[in-house]
């Protein structure tokens, strides 16, 4: 019973510390920050489509169908596409990080207070920070052919920060804030 308690209590505090660590990454964000309608423009999250098909299985099934498939074969393909969905996920964060940093910085230079966009801000870093630790987690277990993998979430709240961004920053606005 004390081993399951025991067990249980580090893996609390092992989530604790991965989602405190990708609250911190996220909101310390690029120092240089072009906010202008164009940069906001240029996240698009087409950026990130491919990375939502990477891990598709319909490959690997394809592969198990050719003759001379080996087991190996499909290991190397799994590393292979985690390595790339992995470098997806760096550029998603820097990007999410950036929009984030650009609507602090937007929030402090604003004549009055945005309450609400401060918890939408607190509640969607979290909730991308809640999600990054558990695609992480899965791309490991997926590099082992144990489950797949689903970062649609945080596609779709990278993309809520950015519209809420492209809300803020008219569309003439200066070349940087």
């Amino acid at each position: 019973m004390s081993f399951v308690l025991i067990t249980s209590v580090a893996a609390c505090v092992a989530i604790a510390v991965c989602v405190l660590l990708m609250l911190h990454k996220i909101s310390v964000a690029g120092r240089h920050l072009p906010v202008t309608a164009e940069w906001i423009d240029e996240l698009s999250v087409e950026r990130y489509r491919p990375m939502l098909r990477l891990l598709d299985s319909q490959d690997l099934d394809f592969l198990k169908s050719q003759p001379g498939f080996t087991p190996s074969m499909a290991e190397k393909l799994r590393k292979q596409r985690c390595q790339v969905f992995r470098g997806y996920l760096r550029c998603l964060c820097a990007d999410f990080s950036r929009i984030c940093a650009a609507i602090k910085l937007l929030m402090l230079h604003s004549r009055r207070d945005r309450p609400d966009l401060a918890g939408i801000l607190v509640r969607n870093q979290m909730l991308f920070a809640v999600g990054m630790v558990l695609v992480q987690a899965r791309l490991v277990m997926f590099e082992a052919g144990l489950c797949t993998v689903d970062a649609d979430i945080l596609v779709r709240t990278f993309d809520l920060m950015r519209l809420e961004l492209r809300t803020l920053v008219p569309a003439a606005m200066p070349t940087s804030a």
